[in-house]
């Protein structure tokens, strides 16, 4: 009789418990409509394509929307403005490249720091976690004090070493986290990118101690800066979007499954150490080319995906695509302030985003402690 009801039982739970297949099935039908659809992606890039036009428009020098769209036009149709119009040279040589290098900056400091957020499962992650931004503003600063140079290349010494000392940042700490753990852990890759930060930092703050001539050069680059910044600066930074970004937009899926943790993600069949690779790399590569052109602007991959996140929820489908563009709004309007806060004299970026993001982000954390 025993047995019989356990074989009752057992049919019970059969029936009750859909299969691998069913569940899968299942997962698909219900994700399907989770991701970012077109409406909220028109709303995003319509507040994103505003707050664009407001940067462009205010400054120093105010240039009204009208003037600000013939000009613009002008230069679209292929006709030269004349020498004589001076807020067409200052929109075109000087504002709008700024604006879009400052976009393009922030969307993708925020798209890393919500994907760094996902995959360590901590809401305190960012790329600089990893030790990636240190390792990437030492070399930077390396080039600067030493005049490194690549010969008929501008620039191309410290985004080059930037972009190469991020990379060996990377391959070093995931050297020393594979030795101390096979696994790759979490707490283990932020254990040392803490430490390898703080490391980092004491060297730089030992080169510009010598450096000489260049010490205000070093330390206003390291506030953050983009005033210098092109259309070539600007090329390069949306490359590297394109590329890196479309990687991560792509894990979202992987990065949902991260937050049941990792054995529960492999489990349903995630490769964790390859999706832990890929993200980290495109995370370095990405924060590289930022640095190298901006310095370093904190706080921007911290609290933006917090405010995307209290708008889209945890799903890193709707969340990496509202990080993308918010990043980008929330670091034109800190530049916007950073040019008229103290009108004539123009404050670093990296101290508004400071200063922004600090109470930002505690008025977050007391928020989030309300509501648990």
């Amino acid at each position: 009789m025993i047995l019989c009801m356990g074989t009752t039982r057992h049919k019970r739970l059969d029936r009750a418990q859909p299969s691998s297949k069913g569940t899968a099935r299942l997962s698909r039908a219900e994700t399907a409509g989770e991701g970012f659809g077109a409406a909220a992606y028109i709303a995003f890039a319509a507040v994103t394509l505003l707050t664009l036009l407001l940067c462009v428009c205010a400054g120093s020098v105010r240039i009204p929307l009208s003037e600000t769209a013939r000009i613009c036009l002008q230069a679209i149709s292929g006709k030269r403005a004349a020498q004589s119009d001076t807020l067409a040279a200052i929109l075109l040589s000087m504002r709008l490249p700024r604006v879009l290098c400052v976009a393009l900056t922030g969307a993708s400091l925020s798209l890393c720091g919500a994907a760094m957020q996902g995959l360590l499962k901590n809401p305190l992650a960012d790329g600089s976690t990893l030790g990636v931004s240190s390792g990437a503003a030492l070399g930077a600063v390396l080039s600067i004090a030493f005049g490194i140079t690549i010969p008929a290349i501008p620039l191309a010494g410290t985004m080059g070493m930037a972009m190469l000392f991020a990379l060996l940042s990377l391959l070093l700490i995931l050297t020393l986290a594979y030795r101390l753990d096979y696994s790759l852990s979490t707490n283990t890759i932020l254990l040392l990118g803490v430490i390898y930060s703080m490391f980092v930092s004491s060297i730089i703050a030992l080169i510009t101690a010598f450096a000489g001539e260049k010490v205000r050069h070093i330390t206003f680059w390291t506030m953050g800066s983009l005033s210098g910044s092109g259309y070539r600066e600007a090329l390069i930074l949306l490359a590297a979007l394109a590329v890196c970004g479309t990687v991560l937009l792509c894990s979202a899926r992987e990065l949902n499954a991260f937050a049941l943790g990792e054995e529960n993600a492999r489990h349903i069949g995630v490769n964790v150490r390859r999706v832990k690779l890929t993200v980290l790399i495109c995370v370095s590569a990405l924060i590289g080319v930022c640095v190298s052109i901006g310095g370093t602007i904190g706080f921007v991959g911290l609290v933006t995906p917090h405010m995307a996140r209290l708008l889209t929820g945890p799903n890193h489908k709707r969340l990496l695509p509202a990080s993308l563009f918010g990043g980008a709004v929330f670091l034109m309007l800190a530049d916007l302030l950073s040019r008229v806060l103290l009108n004539p004299i123009e404050l670093p970026i990296g101290v508004v985003t400071s200063l922004i993001g600090a109470i930002l982000f505690l008025c977050i954390l007391y928020r989030m402690r309300r509501i648990v």
